[in-house]
């Protein structure tokens, strides 16, 4: 029994190592600065007694040079609340968007900005992420990476474990996922796949025989934009092991996580 427990928690530590170096990739990528051409190129008019241009998009880096009232700057580029502007002397630099919403547009209009955060949620592509939840009773690690091919439709790829008391699952699958409220906050989301199942009983059983299997599912889930790129998602699926020819098996499990997109 002792030797049954202590490749359980092995098991599991290892899936969890693998879990927060996935998290750590994702963390890193998923806020790693990566400025977008801005939605139309102007000229705005500062009107405040001065504007303050930055070396990159955050507070944290200096000020280098600072925009007079009535000049005239180009707005070049934007990463989340941070514009990258030119102006008419030719310096380059980051202005927080606060300062960009009291200036006015050659028309004399006030400039108006949407809001950028979601305004990158609705535009994403790649996501990564990882859960925790229960197949069929038993705890359920899983990290999985999806693509957007358009705006209601992703493909997905899943990779996973379940560790059991006197065995352990491996399994993986790829899945074709539709989102028909990609625009909303928050949206359900609707997805079928399939892949590989491995079933490994522990070594102190008798008799004990690893299981090889095709893998199908469906899942129905639920995604929510929290803030910046961090989104929760839950999910509920069901998952059908073709063990032989005549036999099947089949498997609920309910998850729940976190996600970043970029």
């Amino acid at each position: 029994m002792t030797r049954v427990v202590a490749a359980l928690f092995f098991r599991r530590w290892q899936l969890a190592r693998c879990v927060f170096v996935g998290l750590a990739l994702t963390c890193a990528l998923g806020f790693t600065p990566s400025a977008r051409a801005a939605d139309e190129t102007e000229r705005l008019i500062v009107t405040d007694p001065y504007i303050e241009l930055r070396t990159g998009p955050g507070r944290g880096y200096p000020i280098f040079f600072v925009a007079a009232r009535d000049e005239r700057i180009q707005i070049l580029l934007r990463h989340t609340d941070w514009y990258k502007v030119r102006t008419e002397k030719g310096k380059e630099g980051w202005v927080n968007r606060l300062q960009l919403e009291n200036t006015l547009t050659e028309a004399g209009s006030k400039k108006t900005f949407r809001d950028i955060a979601l305004d990158d949620y609705l535009q994403r592509k790649l996501e990564l992420g990882a859960a925790y939840g229960q197949f069929k009773s038993e705890p359920m690690l899983k990290i999985w990476t999806a693509y957007r091919l358009s705006d209601t439709l992703s493909v997905e790829g899943t990779i996973g474990q379940v560790q059991g008391v006197f065995s352990g699952t491996d399994f993986w699958h790829l899945n074709l996922n539709v989102e028909p409220w990609s625009d909303r906050r928050l949206s359900p989301f609707f997805g079928i796949g399939f892949g590989r199942f491995r079933n490994i009983p522990n070594s102190s059983l008798v008799s004990a025989i690893t299981t090889n299997a095709n893998l199908a599912n469906g899942s129905i889930g639920m995604r929510f934009y929290i803030t910046d790129r961090l989104v929760a998602r839950a999910d509920y699926t069901i998952y059908t092991a073709y063990i032989a020819d005549t036999r099947s098996g089949e498997y609920r499990a309910v998850t729940a996580g976190l996600a970043f997109f970029f």
